[in-house]
């Protein structure tokens, strides 16, 4: 399975700011989010990326993409209808071809060399199927992500046949129906923010949205009903996510960048001397 394009999102009305956030990369050059994003599909052999934006982000979003602006093409979703319905914006684009599809409001750190998209369309073109990259996941951070539990593939203990999907389920519900033998007690599988998916799931996510049972369909009710029509597996891929909606996020995500890349060392140190400084405040105090 050959996949050449990728859909970004990017049109949630409390996270389109996200990706045009400037960050300082490994190597200490200022990008910004949507930068980093884009590397991170094109790094994975990506040919072209289809970004879905909020009616009249487009110019901010052309000056965010910098020098890979020529990579990119914009699709506006016309209303805030749910996070499937963008996906959706991007059916054209897609046609009957897979795709690599990432959220614009994640950045993502390989732990390999390997860098994260590249891993998951390498599963993908192993099992020809759909495949959404997941981490163990702690459960106070089940309000922010979809979750998936199934048993593992013979003798590979990093993937997973997906049996359930549940987008933001309560602890209690985690806990009764979404257990995943082998993770740590009150760890789950959570969405990694990274998927390669079949053009199946457009009509899955068709179908969501003409049947208006559910309002404002999410990306994991469409796949819940992807899992029951064809193979669909997960993969705890080597790398880390980090969400940039959440409190502290961005920072949280520069400190991660930072610590991985060449500055490392100083960066260590500006940390120390801020903590000993606060302690002295403190102590003054």
């Amino acid at each position: 399975m050959q996949v050449h394009k990728a859909v970004i999102t990017a049109a949630a009305p409390k996270q389109n700011t996200l990706p045009l956030q400037q960050l300082v990369d490994r190597n200490g050059e200022t990008k910004t989010a949507l930068q980093l994003i884009v590397e991170e599909t094109l790094s994975a052999g990506i040919e072209e990326i289809c970004v879905v934006i909020r009616p009249g982000d487009q110019e901010a979003y052309e000056q965010a993409a910098g020098t890979h602006l020529a990579s990119i093409q914009f699709v506006e979703q016309p209303e805030p209808l749910g996070y499937a319905d963008a996906i959706y914006q991007a059916k054209s684009f897609v046609g009957d071809q897979p795709f690599l599809h990432l959220v614009g409001d994640h950045l993502y750190l390989s732990a390999s060399d390997i860098p994260c998209a590249k891993q998951l369309i390498k599963i993908a073109g192993e099992f020809e199927c759909s495949v959404s990259a997941v981490q163990s996941t702690r459960e106070n951070k089940l309000p922010y992500f979809g979750i998936v539990s199934g048993p593992h593939l013979p003798r590979r203990d990093d993937l997973y046949e997906v049996e359930a999907v549940v987008e933001k389920p309560t602890p209690t519900y985690a806990e009764q129906e979404l257990v995943t033998p082998g993770l740590r007690a009150g760890h789950y599988l959570g969405f990694f923010g990274m998927h390669v998916l079949t053009a199946e799931v457009m009509a899955s996510i068709e179908q969501l949205l003409a049947n208006h049972a559910v309002e404002k369909p999410s990306l994991s009710d469409a796949l819940a009903m992807l899992a029951s029509r064809q193979r669909y597996l997960a993969y705890r891929l080597q790398g880390s996510r980090y969400n940039l909606g959440v409190t502290y996020g961005l920072l949280i995500a520069q400190l991660a960048i930072g610590l991985s890349g060449r500055d490392r060392d100083r960066i260590l140190t500006e940390m120390v001397e801020l903590l000993a400084t606060r302690a002295e405040g403190i102590t003054a105090q």
